[in-house]
């Protein structure tokens, strides 16, 4: 193996632990919910996916075959952490609202994201 592709991985395992540890460390030490979603979507998210191509290229390398289950699980982070953190902040929003009774006013276009009802539909 070369010295750019030993450096090249070693760059990005300690990059991808770097984001981690940081990701964990706002997990745990944010004050409240909604601010600790961004330590598990953003930076750990960041993390995994560095370490995983990390792998990609070392066994891509050492074994001289291209394994492909590494990208898919960093498609699959990449594409689920976000979605799962829109809906943890909704269910916060929504419990936070009923906790305190009061519903802020939502825009003039609600939609399904917001708490006002929705407005019935007008007649022809």
């Amino acid at each position: 193996m070369s010295f750019v592709v030993e450096l090249t991985i070693s760059a990005l395992l300690l990059i991808g632990a770097f984001f981690l540890l940081v990701g964990s460390l706002g997990l745990a030490k944010l004050p409240d919910t909604m601010r600790r979603l961004h330590g598990p979507t953003k930076a750990t998210t960041l993390g995994i996916g560095s370490l995983l191509i990390a792998s990609m290229l070392y066994f891509g390398t050492q074994h001289g075959q291209l394994s492909i289950h590494e990208l898919l699980i960093t498609l699959f982070l990449f594409l689920t952490a976000p979605i799962s953190a829109n809906m943890i902040a909704k269910a916060h929003i929504l419990r936070s609202a009923r906790e305190r009774r009061e519903i802020t006013p939502a825009g003039e276009d609600t939609g399904w994201a917001t708490l006002q009802p929705p407005r019935p539909a007008k007649g022809p």
